[in-house]
């Protein structure tokens, strides 16, 4: 019988948010359940530590899994382990830590295996930056007491899950708690070294990363399509197009009901389909006389309130616009600088093309835009604790 310890009982302070980072949404589903997910199909049981205020908001996420509950963790890791191990019935324990939700389904294969066949399995990665052994404070500007390198071929990066018989790592975790020498482990496989035998690694993932600041969330990031098409109405001198706020001399106007800015329309119908919103049709009706002549670059405004409100900032945008006139190129790159202040967003690229004499586009009745924008969750920037290590 396997029994998966999942350690819930962290806080989401140094990810910067006011709750408990396995609650946060990864495309749509709580971090803890991607780890839940993934065990389900191979531990007989999982039991979850966490805290008490946590406890009311877990309990729906385990409901889909039947062999899964809740266990009342301590203050700290080690305790919180401790209390599920107590409560374990599986002659093998795996422990992960809920913050590491891409694990695989090769790796916690391997891990009982490795267990099954060694005793033990830690899930491990060869170093690949240089790593160093400091005693002292080694802020900015600081010397540290004393330094020393490590060989880089001998140094691995720990991950979870980390497998054990269950009764050797509880009698690992009671002989620490003993001896008052809990606050020295990081990891079980520190404890089951101290207390049990040195244990076996099987390699892991580098995908299997743990979510530990703002920046370890990037995964959480979402793409989307639009596209519009506006055609030009009768010939007339000094008619004018709109396009990326742009003013552009044209041989006819385009027919719209706002300014017709084709290519701010897909950009706007892009964005909110990438937050899972209605398009500009809902948001901005063609038969409401409010936008009748509508500047669209203040609409684009309205839609990129929307995407702060849902939580994100736009990565990068692309707009491809079709036209076999007007000549568009000398005029890209004021339409860039336009989008980059309305996108608030560095990265951003307008192409202009024709569409060689063929159908509506290549006959000069009118202009087709796409776009495609990557949006990332708007997560606060870390900053340096004065008391933390560089």
């Amino acid at each position: 019988m396997v029994s998966a310890i999942i350690c819930a009982a962290g806080s989401g302070e140094r990810a910067g948010l006011p709750y408990n980072k396995i609650f946060y949404e990864l495309n749509g589903m709580p971090v803890l359940c991607y780890s839940l997910s993934a065990f389900a199909p191979f531990a007989d049981e999982i039991l979850v530590a966490c805290r008490a205020e946590d406890e009311s908001r877990i309990l729906p996420l385990l409901s889909p899994f039947p062999n899964a509950r809740a266990v009342r963790g301590g203050e700290t890791r080690f305790h919180s382990v401790l209390s599920a191990l107590e409560e374990a019935r599986g002659d093998i324990v795996l422990v992960h830590d809920a913050a590491r939700p891409f694990v695989t389904p090769e790796i916690i294969r391997d891990c009982i295996r490795c267990v099954r066949e060694c005793g033990s399995a830690v899930c491990a990665l060869p170093a690949t930056d240089t790593v160093a052994m400091a005693e002292g404070n080694i802020l900015f500007g600081h010397l540290p007491h004393k330094l020393a390198q490590l060989p880089r071929k001998d140094v691995y990066m720990l991950q979870t899950p980390q497998g054990f018989s269950t009764a050797k790592l509880l009698l690992a975790y009671r002989s620490a708690l003993e001896d008052k020498r809990q606050n020295e482990f990081t990891d079980d496989s520190g404890i089951y070294l101290a207390y049990v035998a040195v244990p076996h690694f099987f390699p892991g993932d580098r995908a299997n990363r743990k979510l530990t600041y703002p920046e370890d969330f990037l995964p959480a990031e979402r793409v989307g399509f639009g596209t519009d098409t506006h055609a030009f109405g009768a010939p007339s001198k000094g008619a004018e197009i709109a396009l990326c706020g742009v003013r552009i001399p044209s041989h006819a106007p385009l027919l719209a009901h706002s300014d017709g800015d084709v290519a701010v329309h897909a950009l706007m119908d892009a964005l909110l389909s990438a937050i899972g919103g209605r398009d500009i049709g809902f948001h901005f009706p063609a038969d409401d006389p409010t936008y009748e002549g509508a500047d669209s670059m203040k609409l684009l405004s309205e839609v990129m309130d929307e995407v702060k409100r849902a939580g994100y900032v736009v990565k990068n945008a692309c707009i491809s616009v079709l036209a076999e006139r007007p000549r568009l190129s000398p005029f890209i790159e004021d339409m860039r600088e336009n989008l980059r202040t309305a996108l608030d967003c560095g990265c951003v690229a307008v192409a202009a093309g024709t569409n060689e004499k063929l159908g509506y586009v290549g006959e000069g009745r009118g202009i087709t835009a796409c776009a495609l924008v990557l949006l990332q969750a708007d997560l606060p920037a870390r900053t340096l604790n004065p008391k933390e290590e560089v």
